[in-house]
């Protein structure tokens, strides 16, 4: 079965992954969660967990229904599905992976030395062949913000998947930042919610 936080802890916890931080890969690897306002919240809440609940907060905020103090963990339902529904968190989980590669891939700077380096260091990571096929099929294919944007089958994935998209980079240079403006677009976000997301993520 598809892991996101398998993936997602295997990248963050690589010590020569980590220190290409701000290199490039950065978007993948410290990028993919290893600090920042709510990301911190990942290796404890994991990956699904802690993407749904800064998305979550951030929508209920945005429309001034917010809870007493921000949610870790969403409740069962559009934000975060049940345990028992494994297709619903590999689809989820897979959407907010390809979102996240997406949005590293956003400058231009993951150049096909890098992707080299990456893939090398997943072949020795405690991935799976399908996992494995599914990130290097990622990384290697054309940025495509229209595959990112047919993941969100409802508004509240929209959220999940820009939340994700946020969080994967540093979002510190023009390109980044109109890839997120016109990811926003695509998505059909209201203004106050991609306000209210970038305050939950801390950027």
């Amino acid at each position: 079965m598809f892991d996101i936080d398998k993936i997602v802890t295997a990248l963050k916890t690589d010590p020569n992954l980590q220190r290409t931080a701000g290199a490039g890969a950065a978007g993948l690897a410290a990028g993919m969660l290893l600090g920042g306002g709510g990301v911190k919240k990942i290796a404890q809440y994991g990956a699904l967990a802690a993407i749904g609940g800064l998305a979550y907060n951030a929508w209920q905020k945005s429309r001034q229904n917010a809870p007493q103090g921000d949610v870790a963990v969403p409740p069962e339902g559009p934000f975060m599905p049940a345990p028992s529904d494994e297709t619903g968190t590999e689809e989820l989980g897979k959407t907010l992976v390809r979102a996240m590669i997406a949005a590293a891939k956003a400058d231009g700077r993951i150049d096909g030395d890098e992707k080299e380096r990456i893939f090398k260091r997943l072949e020795d990571m405690n991935l799976s062949a399908q996992e494995k096929a599914f990130v290097f099929d990622e990384l290697s294919s054309p940025l495509d913000m229209e595959a990112v944007v047919r993941g969100a089958d409802t508004p509240e994935h929209a959220a999940e998947i820009y939340a994700a998209s946020l969080v994967a980079i540093e979002a510190d240079t023009a390109t980044e930042r109109a890839y997120l403006d016109a990811l926003a677009a695509r998505l059909s976000l209201p203004d106050l919610l991609v306000e209210e997301i970038h305050k939950a993520a801390e950027r």
